[in-house]
């Protein structure tokens, strides 16, 4: 063995880097041995208590970003709004999540995913309470501006997170679990809109957001880091400590799960050679735009502004529409709208089961295109049968938003870990600038060209956004690290 006969037999710093690169070149550091051992660790309870847990601050995520949309009809009468004051009201909390997303994402990549992700939990509960006390249009804006911080710093960073604990195999379908529980908040959101607000007023939705938020908030706090994070840290005795909680839950799940032997450091630690990540290598905002991820960055921003775009603008002003276009009463209006997040719920059921097989970029792809067809369809012939607008309106926002979701998990998986976070927030960002001109434009078209043009934008878009898709890269049954480089 030359290495120790080299460590053993000379003093010099110029001997022992010598000693110290021959053996480093024998020998898998501990930043390969950590991410392989967790590569290996099934799911378990350990992974089941982190996606429950962050999945229950996405729900409510979802909960506070839909609440508006069911108690616009109340107050479009209450306070004599506008079509404007509804776009301005639907874009405030857009404004707020692009601020949010910028800020926490670049928070979880400085002082980890965990306490961001916690804190913006607090932030978005804390102004649902202050929405139920606010009784006109400018104090509602402000609430709902800077609720929109807390709303759009979870779901980037939650995203980071969440991926950051899947194994490269089956990643797709963990994911997606957990990213249904979105449409789901959703969902909900509209069917608890739909009994509540008729029943108890426009506050108590508000209401029901924000009380169990800062319950979770604490509980959030007590979630193990991610070990991918800590390592990119260079903190490897806490990457090592969570690493083997996991694969000691994994025992208690499946007892015939060997883990891996920890790794035995072999080069001194004297050595000028660091088995360590440099902890001040942080990403940069400017590097998702370097030559290695210009063009994922710029399909992954296309992708986001367009999906969000059709759905969120569906998803906003379809109560409203109902009721003041087509002239339904309030409770039948909640009640046709609240069907198209039923929808998404159940078409994300089948992409959580399909997307390791057909992949995140087929996926897309046909979703963009077959939800183009139906807004066509909705443009150019069945705007003015109720029942098809329904059916179309509720069919094409279910196959859209499944890009939404699909997006959740590929923007995390194209990104190193040192700019992960920052790569999906600054993405994310993408869809609050869409998801806030979406709107008001659409208030304007309505007053303006009628529903029919509406439809005709909202096409135009998907197309846009399949040909976008169309460029993806593909990153099923790959690990992130490799993704990355």
């Amino acid at each position: 063995m030359r290495g120790n006969e080299i460590i053993l037999g000379a003093s010099s710093p110029v001997h022992i880097a010598k000693a110290d690169r021959l053996l480093a070149a024998d020998h898998p550091t501990r930043t390969d041995d950590l991410i392989s051992r967790f590569e290996r660790i099934p799911f378990s309870g350990w992974h089941r208590r982190a996606r429950i847990t962050m999945g229950t601050a996405t729900f409510l995520d979802a909960f506070d970003a839909l609440s508006l949309a069911f108690v616009l009809p109340v107050l479009v009468k209450l306070w004599s709004l506008t079509p404007a004051d509804i776009g301005w009201l639907i874009a405030a909390s857009y404004i707020g999540q692009l601020v949010g997303a910028l800020l926490f994402s670049r928070l979880a990549e400085a002082y980890g995913r965990v306490p961001s992700a916690a804190a913006a939990t607090a932030i978005m509960s804390v102004m649902s309470l202050g929405c139920v006390f606010a009784g006109s249009f400018p104090l509602l804006f402000v609430c709902r501006l800077i609720q929109g911080i807390g709303v759009g710093g979870e779901m980037p960073v939650a995203a980071a997170y969440i991926s950051e604990l899947s194994r490269a195999e089956g990643r797709g379908r963990f994911f997606m679990l957990y990213e249904m529980i979105f449409p789901v908040g959703l969902m909900v959101t509209g069917q608890v809109g739909t009994i509540l607000v008729p029943m108890f007023g426009w506050q108590s939705l508000f209401l029901i957001g924000g009380i169990p938020g800062l319950i979770l908030a604490f509980i959030l706090f007590r979630l193990p880091e991610s070990p991918r994070w800590l390592i990119a840290k260079g903190r490897l005795e806490e990457a090592d400590a969570a690493i083997s909680n996991a694969e000691r839950s994994a025992v208690k799940t499946y007892p015939d799960f060997k883990p891996q032997a920890p790794y035995t450091p072999v080069v001194p630690e004297s050595s000028a050679l660091k088995d360590t990540p440099n902890p001040s290598e942080r990403g940069r905002w400017m590097e998702l735009l370097s030559p290695v991820f210009r063009a994922r960055t710029v399909i992954a921003w296309a992708l986001w502004a367009c999906a969000f775009f059709v759905a969120n603008s569906l998803n906003n002003w379809m109560p409203t529409l109902y009721h003041t276009v087509y002239n339904l009463d309030l409770a039948t209006s909640l009640r046709a709208a609240s069907m198209t997040n039923v929808a998404q719920v159940i078409i994300l059921l089948v992409c959580a089961f399909c997307i390791d097989r057909i992949g995140r970029r087929n996926w897309a792809v046909a979703s963009f295109v077959i939800g183009a067809l139906l807004l066509a369809a909705l443009a150019f012939g069945a705007k003015d049968n109720l029942v098809m607008v329904i059916v179309l309106a509720t069919l094409a926002y279910g196959i859209v938003g499944s890009v939404n979701a699909v997006l959740y998990l590929y923007t995390p998986e194209i990104y190193p870990t040192r700019m992960r976070a920052l790569g999906t927030g600054i993405a994310t960002s993408w869809l609050r600038l869409a998801s806030a001109v979406g709107p008001a434009l659409v208030g304007y078209m309505v007053s303006r060209e009628g529903i029919g043009a509406v439809f005709v934008m909202f096409a135009i878009v998907a197309a846009i956004g399949a040909l976008a898709a169309s460029q993806m890269i593909e990153t099923r049954g790959r690990k992130l690290e490799d993704i990355a480089s």
